[in-house]
């Protein structure tokens, strides 16, 4: 375990059917010293009976990833900051990866990602956006972005947004600083795609960004995501 300290953020809205599995591969890095967050948005399943013996803290937010995040990064008591989708999971030895990045001189970055599931262009669509993050310098939520904290309360956090804050977030960083994009592979599930159809989700995700990039508002990009 490295010197520094480590908060985990990780927002949920109803994720009873996977939160416990995470929480439970986070428990060691907990025992190492490790601040788990978890930032609930209004949940009415079992998601708050599960996180809270497993997390060292439960706070309540608005329902935004955004107002979440920024709302655990608020708690934080760790140098840095990992943000975790709640059906994500980080890689061994995550940690240690992270520490080496940020006392080689990165001050944000991410891991590379494989997406579980059956279908067979779930691979394809975990290379792609690997190969794509790591020549845009572009990071998205299942790839685990982490930071400085200093650096995250620098640049003011997350912005207010229903969708795309992780885009947004890494265009403002990477105009100060070129991510890490650590190759040690964060797990994280296809059910979006499998469940609304892979080609279907793939079409729907190029479109939305195109008109992101275009200035569409994110607002607006959430109805049609939704």
């Amino acid at each position: 375990m490295t010197d520094t300290r480590f908060s985990i953020i990780i927002p949920v809205l109803n994720e009873s059917a996977g939160l416990a599995e995470t929480l439970q591969m986070l428990q060691p890095l907990r025992t190492n010293g490790a601040q788990v967050l978890v930032v609930d948005g209004g949940s009415t399943d079992e998601t708050l009976t599960i996180a809270e013996p497993l997390a060292d803290s439960v706070l309540k937010s608005p329902a935004s990833r955004s107002r979440q995040m920024n709302t655990g990064a608020m708690h934080a008591c760790g140098d840095v900051l990992i943000f975790l989708h709640a059906d994500t999971r980080l890689p061994a030895h995550c940690l240690e990866h992270i520490d080496t990045a940020i006392r080689d001189g990165a001050r944000w970055g991410r891991f590379d990602v494989t997406i579980t599931g059956q279908h067979w262009m779930l691979p394809v669509i975990a290379f792609m956006m690997n190969w794509r993050s790591r020549l845009t310098g572009i990071a998205t939520g299942d790839q685990a972005i982490f930071m400085q904290r200093s650096f995250f309360n620098q640049l003011g956090g997350f912005s207010d947004q229903p969708l795309m804050e992780d885009i947004e977030l890494s265009v403002r960083l990477r105009k100060v600083a070129r991510p890490a994009c650590l190759r040690p592979r964060a797990v994280t599930s296809g059910r979006r795609w499998e469940t609304r159809g892979v080609w279907r989700t793939i079409l729907l995700m190029w479109q939305l960004r195109w008109c992101y990039w275009r200035g569409d508002s994110p607002h607006h990009l959430a109805k049609r995501y939704r």
